[in-house]
């Protein structure tokens, strides 16, 4: 049993790092090494690894004006990678911030379950989801077999918008699920006090606030829409956008060079504009209507709002998305539980795969904090003056370029170098993730007020103590969410980490060579599908009573 002389001491131990760190800030040397630090990491280990896959194969680019087809079918893939990310976006954000708003403001005990099967989607092996997707909406199986029709939704442009919708849906809802835990209700409860109706107030009040936040989600779908892969592929058809492309063409290096290129300068150039115009973007309308807003307010109108974002959440983000692991349930009856639990047969590699994913998300999420912190505090807090919004954009980059051609690229550039396979998937996973993280604490420290910092600087605080005493505590929500999208994004990619890796397999690789492969009958895919969102649902919802019950 623990002695009680051992806590004071530990207690003292810790006041001195504090104290130690504290006296550090004081000293620009200090401050200005962690933030080169941390700008080095980014620029070395984040955004130069899958560009070079890019720039080394940049004279191949030629080969594609040399057949005017292949380039006119290139450029309408890009084009249509735009339109289909920016529907998929808009639509994401509408239906998202009523369910951010609704976890956070509803005092029901069963709130963390909805907040946790948000998370869903991201935890399904991308391949895995886009398979789900046309199962539930295309075969017979699925929904079409309830409306009695052939095929409810053919694969095609429309599939493939309900399927970004569905695994971009939880970004919106992570990052404003944060930034609504962190803000302070004065404001909009001063409003009503003056009497706004609650509508009004928060239209006119609360999103003005949270505005940061919106433009960082909406980004985020955007950008995670434009890059995916596997999933696309699967749903596609004959709808090409720009991943479908460079998946069909993969053998053609021009083709690759490209689009990815096109891709990345485009929105480089897109996501620029809209941080430097967004935040001037006077939202919203500042008048009111009084008797219209008055019944948006009433509790019929706030329960048909809550009725419908729910529903749409099920029908349209969870059900879909969970689909192809019904048939988990026979596997409850046949045997195939034993067999699992055992660990025998090719469950085996499953418990293997499972514990290699686990490992990697959690190095991976460790490592965006602690790296991806100081580049928040940049962006955030504008560092680097009018640079800011540059940095901003750039930290788009890994999640923009297609998963498989981030993948391939970076497999060249560290293969390149000999580094052991574990440690390629580290940095994969580490790279595709670090935007999300980046993106969602600077919206989070961006929206809290500067003059709280500097008033207590002018009565002496440290910058160390300003941060754990005043921007930390009113942003940890949001460094939770970020922490939380990492991982779960982690734990599903697929097909980047199908690129870098040869001989080790990660717990989605593994799963999607057993469903599109025939590996193992349909039962113990589910089942091990099932079991990969079990664990993570069980890891992720603990951890949200225990930060809840901390508020």
């Amino acid at each position: 049993m623990e002695s009680h002389q051992s806590i004071p001491k530990r207690q003292n131990t810790l006041y001195s790092l504090l104290n130690s760190l504290d006296r550090l800030s004081s000293s620009p040397w200090t401050r200005n090494i962690v933030f080169a630090s941390a700008l080095l990491f980014f620029f070395v280990l984040i955004l130069i690894p899958p560009m070079m896959g890019v720039l080394q194969k940049i004279n191949s680019i030629t080969q594609i004006y040399a057949v005017p087809e292949l380039l006119n079918r290139a450029n309408s893939a890009i084009i249509w990678s735009f339109i289909t990310a920016f529907i998929v976006s808009v639509l994401d954000l509408v239906a998202a911030l009523p369910l951010a708003w609704f976890i956070v403001r509803s005092k029901s005990r069963l709130i963390n379950i909805i907040d946790t099967l948000a998370d869903i989607p991201f935890i399904i092996p991308t391949a895995a989801l886009g398979y789900s997707a046309i199962l539930f909406w295309s075969q017979k199986g699925g929904v079409s077999s309830l409306l009695g029709v052939e095929s409810l939704v053919s694969p095609g442009l429309l599939l493939v918008l309900l399927l970004h919708f569905a695994f971009s849906y939880p970004v919106i809802v992570r990052v404003m699920v944060g930034e609504l835990l962190c803000y302070k209700e004065v404001y909009e409860i001063a409003a009503k006090t003056l009497g706004a109706q609650p509508f009004t107030s928060v239209r006119t009040v609360t999103l003005p606030l949270l505005k940061p936040a919106l433009i960082s989600s909406f980004l985020l779908a955007f950008a995670r829409s434009l890059s995916e892969t596997g999933a696309t592929v699967m749903v596609a058809g004959t709808f090409e956008n720009g991943p479908v492309f460079i998946f069909y063409n993969s053998d053609n290096e021009g083709a690759l060079v490209y689009v990815s290129s096109i891709l990345i300068l485009s929105s480089i150039i897109v996501f620029l504009i809209i941080r430097l115009v967004a935040p001037h973007f006077k939202l919203p309308i500042r008048k009111a209507w009084p008797n219209l807003e008055g019944k948006l307010s009433s509790r019929v109108a706030v329960r048909g709002r809550d009725f419908v974002t729910i529903a749409v959440f099920f029908v349209f983000v969870i059900i879909p998305s969970l689909f192809v692991s019904m048939p988990l349930f026979g596997a409850l009856f046949d045997g195939t539980l034993f067999e699992a639990i055992s660990g025998s047969g090719p469950w085996s590699s499953f418990w293997s795969s499972m514990l290699l994913s686990y490992v990697i998300g959690f190095i991976s999420t460790i490592t965006n904090i602690v790296a991806g912190l100081p580049v928040a505090v940049i962006i955030g807090r504008k560092k680097i003056g009018r640079l800011s919004p540059v940095l901003d954009s750039l930290v788009n980059i890994p999640i923009i370029v297609p998963s498989i051609a981030l993948g391939v690229s970076l497999k060249i550039f560290w293969g390149g170098l000999g580094m052991p396979e574990f440690w390629v998937l580290v940095l994969s996973h580490t790279t595709i993730t670090y935007t999300y993280f980046v993106s969602s604490m600077s919206a989070a420290i961006l929206s809290v007020p500067p003059e709280m910092e500097e008033v207590a600087s002018t009565l002496g605080a440290r910058p160390f103590t300003i941060f754990r005493r005043i921007t930390l505590p009113l942003t940890k929500y949001s460094l939770f969410s970020g922490a939380v999208l990492v991982f779960t994004r982690c734990i599903g990619e697929t097909g980047a980490a199908k690129a870098v890796a040869s001989s080790l397999k990660t717990v989605p690789i593994l799963l999607v060579d057993w469903i599109v492969k025939g590996y193992v009958s349909t039962s113990e895919s589910a089942l091990g599908i099932g079991f990969l969102i079990i664990s993570s649902f069980m890891v992720l919802l603990l951890l949200r009573v225990i930060i809840r019950c901390k508020r």
